[in-house]
């Protein structure tokens, strides 16, 4: 559940073989300014959640996420922890910086060892500035269905895009569609939809095009001319927000009597006191992504941190501390009512959820984002 957001400018299953793995653990080793000190993780399958004990001791990791609660939640959680189990010196780093990834990996000078990004950076990046995770290593057995997207990642933790209305005003009659969303005769009111420039999630061209009619199957390629279309005909009601802050103040404030707004800003609203609640209908998932540089120093330690990040204690932790979606099944973290409610990898949310096309974003997001971008100059 989202609780603050970066732009993209601050912000392809398994390895065949295990052989091919260590191939490429090696080949990008050696562009990493050394050969990497020798790891024993131990026998047996990896089994998220555990490392051998004392298996890094003299290793020092680099972690790298978006800092705020989010990074303090993750090192309480997972990162401090690992470190002492593993014998791992931990350090940080932040925010994520894809230009600064990106300089790393591209003069061979690599520190980062662990990057949080975003799943549709992670995907578009895998090959070129990610490598593919050892699934020998990093168990992806428990993680929700849907969030597994590429090769080169797997989910930090889940949040959505989802529709909250004003119970006050449509209370007796609630919206239950994404027509809904967008019928202001049927029900007159604001609408609170993103609206930065330089970013776009994927679900707010999704959700114009499902009120238009088009079907869940049908959806892509996304045809980003018919859904700014269908956007267009309530512009005059749409009050656009660019962060997370701002789509948060339009509930509490009641500017807007519906919006598409990030589920952790959503649930935060509530909290404080919005009289508002959730569309669950055709929500959109979505998630930040751990992922390891081409070029880290030790490949094998960075993903025994990911596999210990990705533990059912360590997820629900997580989750107590920052109200993120928890990645693992079987993770149960202790919740008040409010808060259970808007966790989105419960086995009834992910039934209702649209499914985006990860890949698909990875190829064309920069062009939907000069597409919007254009349209909301306009």
């Amino acid at each position: 559940m989202k609780i603050a957001k970066s732009t993209w400018s601050v912000r392809v299953g398994a390895i065949a073989t295990v052989a091919a793995g260590s191939l490429f653990l090696a080949a990008c080793t050696a562009g990493g300014g050394g050969p990497a000190k020798p790891v024993d993780l131990g026998s047996g399958a990896a089994v998220s959640g555990s490392v051998k004990a004392n298996a890094l001791t003299g290793q020092t990791l680099t972690f790298v996420s978006y800092g705020g609660i989010y990074q303090d939640g993750q090192v309480a959680a997972a990162i401090s922890p690992f470190g002492a189990a593993s014998g791992a010196k931990i350090l940080q780093d932040g925010p994520t910086d894809n230009a600064k990834l990106k300089a790393q990996v591209t003069s061979g000078n690599v520190t980062w060892d662990v990057v949080d990004t975003t799943n549709v950076f992670a995907a578009q990046q895998c090959g070129k500035l990610f490598m593919p995770l050892d699934t020998s290593i990093v168990d992806t057995s428990k993680i929700p269905a849907g969030l597994l997207t590429d090769k080169c990642s797997v989910p930090a933790m889940s949040y959505g895009m989802i529709v909250m209305y004003n119970t006050k005003k449509y209370g007796a009659n609630p919206p239950t569609s994404w027509a809904d969303f967008y019928d202001t005769k049927k029900f007159p009111g604001k609408r609170g939809i993103e609206g930065g420039t330089g970013d776009l999630d994927p679900g707010v061209f999704e959700g114009a095009l499902l009120a238009d009619g088009v079907s869940a199957d049908a959806m892509y390629p996304i045809d980003e001319k018919r859904a700014m279309k269908k956007m267009a005909s309530i512009r005059k009601d749409i009050v656009f927000w660019s962060t997370g802050a701002q789509s948060q103040q339009l509930l509490e404030s009641g500017q807007v009597d519906m919006a598409l707004v990030w589920s952790g800003r959503a649930y935060s609203a509530v909290k404080n006191g919005a009289a508002y609640a959730p569309m669950w209908d055709q929500w959109m998932p979505e998630a930040d992504a751990l992922a390891v540089p081409i070029g880290a120093k030790n490949p094998k330690a960075s993903m025994a941190m990911i596999n210990y990040y990705l533990g059912s204690e360590q997820q629900a932790k997580l989750t107590e501390l920052t109200s993120y979606s928890p990645v693992n099944t079987d993770s149960k973290p202790k919740l008040d009512e409010l808060a259970q409610s808007f966790v989105t990898t419960t086995p009834e949310r992910v039934k209702d959820a649209f499914k985006l096309d990860n890949a698909w974003w990875a190829e064309n997001h920069d062009e939907m984002v000069t597409a919007y971008t254009n349209w909301l100059a306009g």
